[in-house]
């Protein structure tokens, strides 16, 4: 059984604006370095075989916190960056809804509101790809993957065999540098699967997201 640690970047500068970011290459805020830092601390004593994110620079920092104190190296893949947003990217909410109501509405039924970007499928089509590449590499391991809200559940509904449309409309976006984690056992993807020690870690950010999941939906980033 592999286990695949997922983590979202520290919080960026547009997050903290409360801004669409999809392939913008934001960095993180005094904040969101803080994030990544106490994310590393909570994985000090947690052995990984490999430390892998986005090819974006709030991801990439973010893991290189963690990789730093593992001695490892940070592996960037392309495909794990969060979905285009097309011209959504730098929207507030106010304004994506004023300019754009009838893909406001779509995006809170759960489908991307813009018509340019990347659909939510595609995004599927190369992060969950990607995943297996990793877990090929690592069979019966333990890596660490920091990602995106958008590619992160993608990759939730896959272990719970939810379409993605049906899981966005069932989960907020992840909390910022926090821990979730998934299996793949006998070739089959499942999520939150027992990761002994880490198991404290795990529940402690399951309840982050859990209090997440009563607060408003919140642009892709």
């Amino acid at each position: 059984m592999t286990t695949i640690l997922l983590a979202r970047h520290g919080e960026s500068d547009w997050n903290a604006t409360r801004r669409w970011q999809g392939r913008a290459d934001r960095p993180l805020t005094d904040r969101g370095r803080e994030q990544a830092r106490a994310l590393a601390a909570r994985l000090a004593h947690i052995e990984l075989d490999a430390v892998y994110s986005s090819d974006l620079r709030r991801a990439r920092e973010t893991a290189e916190e963690v990789a730093r104190s593992q001695e490892l190296e940070v592996i960037a893949v392309p495909d794990l960056a969060e979905v285009d947003v097309g011209s959504w990217s730098g929207l507030t909410r106010a304004e994506a809804e004023e300019r754009f109501p009838e893909g406001f509405r779509r995006w809170l039924e759960g489908y991307p509101g813009w018509t340019d970007g990347e659909t939510y499928d595609q995004m599927v089509d190369r992060v969950l790809p990607a995943l297996r590449r990793i877990v090929a590499e690592h069979e019966g391991g333990r890596v660490l993957v920091v990602s995106h809200g958008g590619p992160i559940r993608a990759i939730h509904g896959a272990a719970l065999a939810l379409e993605v449309h049906a899981y966005r409309r069932l989960r907020p976006v992840e909390p910022n540098a926090r821990l979730s984690a998934v299996c793949l056992e006998d070739g089959r993807l499942i999520e939150l699967c027992p990761a002994s020690e880490i198991d404290e870690l795990l529940a402690r950010d399951q309840a982050e997201r859990r209090e997440a999941a009563v607060q408003p939906p919140t642009p892709a980033g």
